[in-house]
């Protein structure tokens, strides 16, 4: 693989960092403007978080990092370094910008008038973006700025960590698919949430988001499927095989064809990944080589080692 400079190494972290930073700040507007004021996170460590709030007074952003510590700790003990530098900083990111950007928060700076925003909302005042009759509205805008926001977290190579921890690991442990992991956790998260604030109206806006925000998502990280077939023509196949075999821990196949323009031989390399693995195939695929011709097409349905599983072996 053909290695960056330090000027190229440091302006590709650069402009990953940046993206996660403004990926964060949508992640924080949805959160803090729109859904945490009438409890609809869609699942995930920003549900818990609004228990921890209601009951302990806890900022939204503060009990993310809270309970995000202990799940980083976990990964790096039952999963290893799945979740690097960048995943630390979204969630840190995410974490911090939730409580900095709370609208509370900004009329203390003086950027806001509160009271605009300031309502009386199911025998309790809240401070929320749009008022309570425009629900569905805080709903939709609050699941798509998340969705937005993810979806470039997760394209600048980033996480927020959150439930990735415990699917991964259930991935791991169980031998299920990483979208029924997705599942499994959120929808225990959203029928938690909902038992503790005793509220059941809180599963139907708990599912309603998260499906708004998947969707979103996947199409912000460029990938309405979870997983994607890659399809890579160059000559330097085989260092590109081995960077996928050494960073993405994928298996490849070749194809044979014969060159339409040269009328040669040659390797054609395919390999199946998950979509937040794309990027990084990309980076793989043009620092080998530069001139490669690549296709990414969308793959609905995988089985086999790494994938979906019909067996459950509960044994490891």
């Amino acid at each position: 693989m053909k290695k960056l400079s330090k000027k190229q190494y440091i302006v590709r972290e650069t402009k990953n960092l940046i993206g996660i930073t403004f990926g964060s700040l949508l992640v924080a507007v949805g959160y803090a403007w729109f859904l945490m004021p009438y409890k609809m996170s869609p699942g995930g460590v920003a549900g818990i978080a609004q228990i921890i709030n209601y009951y302990f007074k806890i900022p939204y952003g503060l009990s993310m990092i809270i309970l995000n510590v202990p799940l980083f700790i976990i990964s790096f003990i039952f999963i290893g370094k799945a979740f690097g530098t960048k995943s630390i900083y979204g969630m840190l990111a995410s974490s911090f910008l939730t409580d900095l950007v709370s609208l509370q928060n900004l009329a203390r700076m003086g950027w806001i008038d509160l009271s605009q925003h300031t309502y009386f909302y199911h025998n309790r005042v809240i401070y929320a973006y749009l008022p309570p009759e425009d629900l569905i509205l805080s709903a939709i805008t609050g699941s798509v700025l998340l969705g937005l926001g993810l979806g470039l977290i997760f394209r600048f190579r980033g996480s927020t960590g959150g439930t990735d921890i415990p699917v991964a690991l259930i991935k791991q442990k169980a031998g299920l698919s990483i979208g029924t992991g997705y599942y499994l956790v959120e929808s225990g998260i959203i029928l938690f949430v909902a038992i503790m604030f005793k509220d059941p109206r809180i599963l139907i806006w708990g599912y309603i988001n998260l499906f708004i925000t998947t969707k979103v998502t996947d199409l912000t990280s460029e990938g309405l499927p979870y997983i994607k077939g890659v399809y890579v023509i160059s000559p330097k196949v085989e260092e590109i095989k081995q960077e996928i075999f050494e960073e993405l821990d994928r298996g490849v196949t070749f194809l044979k064809a014969r060159s339409g323009y040269t009328n040669k031989d040659i390797d054609i390399l395919f390999c199946v990944l998950n979509r937040r693995q794309v990027g990084q195939l990309t980076d793989i695929v043009k620092d080998t080589d530069p001139d490669a011709f690549m296709i990414v097409t969308d793959v609905y349905d995988v089985m086999g080692y790494g994938f979906r599983s019909r067996n459950l072996d509960l044994s490891e």
